[in-house]
Formats: structure tokens, C-alpha cells, sequence
């Protein structure tokens, strides 16, 4: 395989869709209700070729572009107004073993539940990729790609082998490369800038291939992680009534105790996975949910994890626990699709645990009355593990050593005034970093946030009194790389948004 392709041929562009055709309103509106685009043309690509021939058609027509894959990008970024040309990936969804490579590919439209799917039924393997099945995967690993199984194996770019990107050169040619991760690969720094680098900012991703770093042989079975055959789901919820602020804090301090002491890679609880919902008080319960590999002493494992949390607080006030296949756990996700309501989000990487006072700062938001309806929450995403076995600079990915992932939240319904929801998560974000400026900035127990849940707000004074800016809590010391790979591989800026890479 070349790692680099023209395609000059007389072959037509994709099929273009306006605004006339009935297809039209369900391409721009697949995203965060908040925003729906009005580009002049939607371009339906099926291959490479076609999305040479979108980019140079875009580009000689000098309309700003964007491409969009699953659809759940958290602010604007497609479905901004100065978008004139829409990419959409969807209908480009193989995922198969590519002997040539000694990988997989996964096209850029796959779903994270298509992939999880056709890699488990075919060869009984997977990556340790997101928790929507229904997330595309052309952004999800730009970013990184955390989710069920990363403590036990790690981020998916942990995995990339090698992917296949349409820049724009310096003559302002659309052309397709494949960088790998070899160090000797002359597109070695596209591969890099792809393990972290976030979306939107290079070209167009419209192949990624999968191989576990140190995997020898050539049977397809033997190159990715192998998940469990069963794990052991469990859903548990504590009542909001019997948790007044003393009871609060002293839970949500176990929890954050319990990850700070396990957090390495070898921990007999590296395959498990969590996510503790922090809902508003109105919702009526706080939940904990997650997985861990079923066998014998999964039970006890799960027990001796609920004891700790529970230790001089309240008990859990119900729970369910089931053994499931894998596969099926996988495919049901969180139950939840962020592009059914109006969202702003927030994120942030901890290194420890929330102080008692940041504590308490969320059970004031979280028990406010101030906003209406329920939808609002703080989720505490487990990590660390094996995400933190990788050096900073060996992806762009540079958080090695987090403990948690938080979730900032805030949801509404088309009918309802977004102001006060807006004003509650940017408020509560802030009031939880209020001694670093309202940001996570770097330190001793922050470590910035993670690109794939992009937050303008990090790039507005009003929001960010710190003085670090926005590409520093995202990428820290891997920007001005970035920054160097984008002036080589986007000369032109291409590919821009509100917080895309600036050429150096």
C-alpha cells in the first residue's frame, strides 16, 4: 500500500445534498440539539476518493468545510453557521482485517458499536474505545478514546497502527496519506498528531487501522485485546433523601479516596470500570454504574469496593448486579443518546480526589432550586490504570496520570429558556475550580481537560481568570508539536474551528 494517493481522475464528486432535498434536515441535525448547521451542500462520501474530490471541490470554491461521523460533537464546531460544506461519513462503516498492514480497519463512519460488533464476532477481539455505541469513531479517537475497558488496556490510540488522512498541501491539492506509527514512516508526526490531537484539525480522517503495540505474528486474533467473555454489571443508587451535605461529602470523599489508592495498572480492579452519576436532588437518587470481568470472585471484588464508599456514610439504598456477555453490555451503552437533548458539557482530568470543600461546593449545585427541571449532573468517570503505563509525549494525549474523569453537565428541552442551565454548569465549574482561576489548570490535583468534549468557555476570559490558556489544558506541552505538524500538514488552515490547532 502507498502511503500516498492522488486522485486526479474524471470520477464525479459525492452526491451532494441541499438544503431541496428531503435527506437534508436529518444530516445537519445529528449533533448536540443546540446547533443545527446550514451548509450549502452535505457531501455523502463512500470512499476516500470521494472525500479527496469533497475536500478539493470545497477548497477550490473557497467555502470552510467540516466532517462530521457520529454526530456528537458538544459545541458548534460542524454545525457552525461559517460552514458552508459538510463531509458526512456515515455511510463509510467497514471494519476488517487488512493483511497487507497486519491490522484492522476501521473506517472513519463506523459507529463504536459497529466496530465492538464485527471485531468480537469475527476474530473475539476489540478496542478499548467509548461507551455510546452509537458514537462515531472518525472523532471519538482523535481525542484519545476512553471507556469501558481502558484501565485494564489503556486509551484506543494506545492501539492505532496507522491512519489515513486527506490534507490540503501546500499547493492547495487535496491528497490522501496513511502515517503509521513506524518512527522511520516519513508521515510519522501525522500518526502522532491522530493519538490525541483532537478533530477538525488536520483533514479528514477516513481510515484508522488497529494493532496492539508488541503484538508479533500475523493471526488477526492475536493483535488487539481480547475483552472479557462476561462481566459482572452492576447499578447502584443511594437516595438523595437520606444524604444531607455531612453524608454527601464523606461519600463522594470515599470514592475519590478509593481511586487515588487504585490507580495502577496491576490493581486486582483494573478491569473495572465506573461511572458515579452525581444527579440533581430532584432526579431523586445518586448512581453508581459500571462493569468488571464476571468469574469467580467478581462478587466480593464489587462488595469490598461498595464498603469502602460506604464507610461512615449512608449504605446504598438498592441495587442490581447481573452477569451479561461482554458484547451485550457493550452494545447497550449508558442508556442514554446526547443528541436527543440541548446540552452544554464541561470536563476535567483529576489527579486526586476533589477537596471537602469542592465537595460541598457541588452538593450546593446539585440541591439548588434555582434551575428548572432535572437535567444536570457531575459524573465521575474511573480511569488510570493502564491509560497511565503510556509516557506523555509517547501520544498527544499528555493526562498520564489521572485518577478520574468529571463530567460536567447540563441538559434541556427545546422548549425551554437556556439561559439559567447555561448559567448553573458554567457557574458550578467555576465555583469547583475557583482557586485556579475556574479552570483545571495543571497541578497537583487537576490535570487540565480532554479535547473530545470541547468547552469554548476555556477560551473566554470571562469563564478562564487563570491566564493558562485553552490549547495548554488540553494538550499542555504537546501543543507546540501540534502546532509544527499542523503548519506541514495544513498549511493553509483548512481545517479550523473555534479551538483547532493554530499553525505555529
Amino acid at each position: 500500500m502507498t502511503t500516498q494517493q492522488q486522485f486526479a481522475d474524471s470520477r464525479s464528486l459525492p452526491p451532494a445534498i441541499r438544503p431541496d432535498d428531503p435527506r437534508y434536515a436529518g444530516l445537519v441535525s445529528r449533533g448536540n440539539r443546540r446547533f443545527t448547521g446550514t451548509p450549502d451542500e452535505v457531501c455523502l462520501a463512500t470512499s476516500t476518493g470521494d472525500v479527496v474530490r469533497a475536500v478539493q471541490n470545497a477548497v477550490t470554491a473557497g467555502r470552510q468545510l467540516a466532517v462530521r461521523s457520529g454526530g456528537h460533537c458538544f459545541e458548534g464546531f460542524v454545525d457552525d453557521p461559517a460552514v458552508r460544506s459538510l463531509i458526512d461519513m456515515s455511510l463509510m462503516n467497514r471494519v476488517e482485517y487488512d493483511a497487507e498492514l497486519g491490522a484492522f480497519m476501521v473506517e472513519a463512519g463506523a459507529t463504536l458499536g459497529e466496530v465492538y460488533r464485527k471485531l468480537y464476532m469475527g476474530w473475539r477481539v476489540t478496542i478499548p474505545a467509548g461507551l455510546f455505541p452509537d458514537v462515531g469513531v472518525g472523532g471519538h479517537i482523535l481525542g484519545g478514546g476512553y471507556g469501558y475497558l481502558c484501565r485494564l488496556h489503556g486509551l484506543a490510540v494506545d492501539h492505532l497502527h496507522a491512519v489515513e488522512v486527506v490534507v490540503v498541501n501546500d499547493a492547495g491539492q487535496a491528497e490522501s496519506i496513511v502515517a503509521t506509527r513506524h518512527p522511520d514512516d516519513p508521515h510519522h508526526d501525522l500518526w502522532w498528531a491522530h493519538t490525541g490531537g483532537g478533530g477538525g484539525n488536520f483533514g479528514v480522517v477516513t481510515r484508522y487501522w488497529f494493532r496492539t503495540p508488541g503484538s508479533t505474528g500475523s493471526t488477526p486474533a492475536d493483535l488487539l485485546p481480547r475483552p472479557p467473555e462476561q462481566v459482572l454489571s452492576f447499578s447502584i443508587e443511594w437516595d438523595w433523601q437520606t444524604l444531607d451535605e455531612q453524608a454527601f461529602v464523606t461519600l463522594i470523599r470515599n470514592h475519590g479516596q478509593w481511586f487515588e489508592s487504585d490507580a495502577h495498572p496491576d490493581s486486582a480492579y483494573a478491569g473495572m470500570y465506573s461511572e458515579l452519576y452525581l444527579w440533581r436532588r430532584s432526579m431523586g437518587t445518586i448512581t453508581l454504574e459500571g462493569q468488571l470481568p464476571a468469574g469467580p470472585g467478581a462478587q466480593q471484588l464489587l462488595d469490598a469496593h461498595l464498603e469502602a464508599l460506604s464507610q461512615n456514610t449512608v449504605p446504598p439504598s438498592a441495587r442490581k448486579v447481573e452477569v451479561k456477555p461482554w458484547l451485550t453490555y457493550a452494545l447497550e451503552g449508558s442508556g442514554m443518546d446526547t443528541r436527543q437533548h440541548n446540552l452544554k458539557t464541561k470536563d476535567s482530568y483529576q489527579r486526586r480526589r476533589l477537596t471537602d470543600e469542592q465537595i460541598s461546593v457541588a452538593y450546593r449545585y446539585l440541591t439548588s432550586e434555582n434551575v428548572p427541571g432535572p437535567g444536570g449532573a457531575l459524573i465521575l468517570h474511573s480511569f488510570g490504570g493502564r491509560v497511565n503505563a503510556v509516557a506523555p509525549e509517547a501520544t498527544a494525549v499528555a493526562q498520564r496520570d489521572s485518577v478520574l474523569k468529571l463530567f460536567f453537565v447540563a441538559g434541556w428541552e427545546d422548549t425551554d429558556d437556556q439561559t439559567p442551565h447555561l448559567a448553573w454548569v458554567r457557574e458550578f465549574f467555576r465555583d469547583v475550580y475557583a482557586d485556579t482561576g475556574g479552570v483545571p489548570v495543571t497541578g497537583t490535583a487537576s490535570d487540565g481537560s480532554y479535547i473530545n468534549m470541547p468547552d469554548i468557555d476555556l477560551d473566554d476570559p470571562d469563564w478562564n481568570t487563570s491566564g493558562v490558556p485553552w490549547h495548554t489544558l488540553y494538550y499542555k506541552g504537546n501543543y507546540a508539536r501540534l502546532q509544527r505538524i499542523k503548519a506541514t500538514y495544513d498549511p493553509h488552515d483548512i481545517f479550523r474551528h473555534r479551538l483547532s490547532i493554530r499553525p505555529s
